[in-house]
């Protein structure tokens, strides 16, 4: 008997320590994917939000605290309720957002930014419109979430709505929602989504022309083919 609880307390302990390195590195990565979001301009100063899920746990950005500044003992942790189980400093006020897309969907990365031309084109239509082969990877054009107060619940079903059958959108008069399996992933669709909408507002903003869109059987045919873009998993 003695054998055996000693066992259970080992292996416990090695479970403990297993689960506090992967937060560890998800928090690493979480920290450096959302300087990424500032460095190459997708946010200014502590706009946006980036979160990742860890089992049970969602990792997320704190309110307010430039995250150049982050340090590993400033993680900040919540159960998929809500309820903080990490850290001392509060979490993002776009909680709820991040929370939504948890309950909703398969993900495990969440990138909330304020890309500039990803957010002028939010204000200009409905839809992205299908204006390059990558349009695939979001599952189809870009649909706009109509505006509502950030970090409230009517944001949250919002954003959902125009998530349907997507893996990003944008949001009015706010800016872009994208997310993955890895926060890599998450992060790349949020480029691209940002990378068309400059391309679809460089093109359609010159006089007396109009941008030519790429056919739904020709988006359906390039995501096919973007599913197995890349090296094989290993």
């Amino acid at each position: 008997m003695t054998e055996q609880r000693e066992h259970g307390d080992h292996t416990g302990h090695q479970d403990g320590h297993a689960a506090r390195d992967a937060i560890g590195r998800a928090w690493d990565e979480l920290v450096d994917t959302a300087v990424r979001t500032v460095r190459d301009g997708l946010v200014v100063g502590t706009s946006g939000n980036v979160s990742v899920r860890v089992g049970d746990t969602v990792l997320v950005t704190p309110s307010g605290v430039p995250y150049d500044r982050l340090r590993p003992e400033d993680v900040v942790g919540v159960d998929l309720r809500g309820r903080q189980v990490l850290g001392d400093l509060a979490p993002t006020s776009e909680l709820p957002l991040h929370l939504a897309i948890y309950r909703a969907t398969d993900a495990e990365a969440v990138v909330h930014t304020h890309a500039v031309h990803a957010t002028a084109v939010s204000m200009l239509v409905r839809e992205l419109p299908a204006v390059h082969y990558m349009t695939g990877i979001l599952g189809g054009p870009a649909r706009v979430a109509p505006y509502a107060l950030y970090g409230t619940e009517e944001l949250a079903a919002s954003m959902l709505e125009a998530l349907r059958d997507r893996t990003g959108c944008l949001l009015q008069n706010h800016g872009t929602v994208t997310y993955g399996g890895t926060l890599s992933q998450a992060y790349d669709r949020t480029a691209q989504l940002e990378w068309m909408s400059r391309l679809w507002l460089t093109a359609s903003g010159v006089p007396g022309r109009a941008p030519s869109l790429l056919s739904p059987a020709q988006l359906r045919e390039a995501e096919a083919k973007l599913r197995g873009y890349g090296q094989p998993a290993r």
